[in-house]
């Protein structure tokens, strides 16, 4: 009896001890489970927000010249100066969002008849949303089709550049319209901007007919546009356009304090060739195949719109003068009347540093069918009046 009773005594206590052990065996599964699920999360983390960030420079991806320190004077430059004489040579960097698809692919481009493209850096949220709504929204227009990108860099550092690049992110899973290249998206960088969006555009839409290249400040009429484009008798594209508010007869600014201080160290001539204003410019897919080629064989320059000049005059080629294209703004002679009042701009391809909200009150009242306008409101009657035409 005392044996039977020792028996049942040593099976239970075997049964607590494999039940023991079962429950250990479990939580501490449990315990790897979550262990792996965190270090899961934590290297999907790390995807999206790696620990070693990309620079801004451009050292990043291209070696600094060496030879730039030799420079009489480089010592004295601004930094941002001395940078770019270090990186000028710098042109490969690696594409953050494309688009190859954005002109049908490279067979179906010649359908795009007027591509916008739009600089815009990260931070530019609003006013890339109100030129979509406005006058950049993709629409086909007297039977031929207006497509639009945005060509952006980086911006800020750390948190703040992975928190915009992920913006973009989000904006072009929707709309589909942004460039991004991961380098730094700075004044004196708009030329790197450029060059490499022909790049982008010889590789993925080479037969646009057309282009728009403005900033993302200027209020545009996208159809006075397509109607002056389609009155270039002869000229679907094919040939020579380079049109926009001419500068010439002028040189590089030597003051240290200017934006746009250019020292002999960067560009040793004292005179640019005739170009158009930067703010916005008309060009045909013949003239930017040609600034592209071109861009080969001449350094960069800190000023975008003077380099183009610089790839044309290489080319043989010169810009053209259109009264509709007002990079400098509207000059209103007339005194007492509103200065915004849409029957100025109704008539006009494009005015440069427009704020956001008046881009969207401004393109809503011009498509006013009940506008009445007379030439009192002609911006170009006022004028002509005013030298005496």
């Amino acid at each position: 009896m005392k044996r039977k009773n020792f028996q049942t005594i040593v099976l239970v206590l075997t049964g607590v001890v494999c039940l023991l052990f079962i429950m250990n065996k479990n939580d501490f599964e449990n315990d790897v489970t979550l262990k792996s699920e965190d270090v899961n999360e934590v290297l999907n983390h790390q995807k999206d927000y790696p620990i070693f960030e990309t620079s801004l420079t451009s050292s990043s991806y291209c070696q600094q010249n060496v030879s730039a320190y030799n420079v009489t004077g480089f010592s004295t430059l601004p930094k941002h100066i001395q940078d770019f004489l270090l990186y000028r040579h710098c042109r490969s960097f690696p594409m953050l969002l494309d688009l190859p698809d954005k002109c049908g692919g490279p067979q179906n481009s010649a359908d795009v008849f007027l591509l916008l493209v739009i600089k815009s850096s990260p931070e530019n949220y609003d006013r890339r949303e109100v030129l979509r709504k406005t006058w950049a929204k993709e629409r086909q227009h007297k039977g031929v089709w207006i497509r639009r990108v945005f060509i952006s860099g980086t911006s800020r550092t750390g948190f703040e550049k992975r928190r915009l690049n992920k913006l973009l992110k989000i904006e072009n899973s929707e709309n589909k319209d942004i460039l991004q290249w991961d380098f730094h998206d700075s004044f004196f960088n708009l030329t790197l901007k450029q060059v490499l969006f022909l790049e982008w555009m010889d590789r993925w839409c080479p037969h646009a007919r057309f282009l728009l290249n403005g900033d993302d400040d200027i209020f545009a009429n996208t159809f006075n546009m397509v109607e002056y484009l389609q009155g270039q008798k002869g000229n679907d594209g094919s040939k020579h356009l380079f049109t926009g508010h001419i500068i010439q007869y002028v040189g590089p600014i030597r003051h240290p304090a200017s934006k746009y201080y250019v020292p002999v160290q960067v560009q040793e001539s004292e005179r640019y060739p005739p170009y158009c204003g930067g703010g916005g410019f008309l060009l045909s897919g013949f003239t930017a195949k040609t600034i592209y080629n071109m861009s080969h064989s001449i350094e960069l320059l800190p000023i975008d719109d003077v380099y183009m000049g610089m790839c044309l005059k290489k080319a043989g080629l010169k810009p053209t003068s259109h009264p509709g294209v007002r990079t400098a703004g509207l000059h209103i002679p007339a005194p007492n009347v509103d200065k915004f009042h849409p029957c100025f701009y109704r008539e006009i391809i494009l005015v440069h540093r427009f704020l956001p909200h008046m881009i969207f009150v401004m393109w809503d009242e011009i498509q006013n069918p009940h506008l009445q306008c007379g030439k009192t409101h002609s911006v170009l009657s006022l004028e002509n009046n005013k030298q005496g035409v």
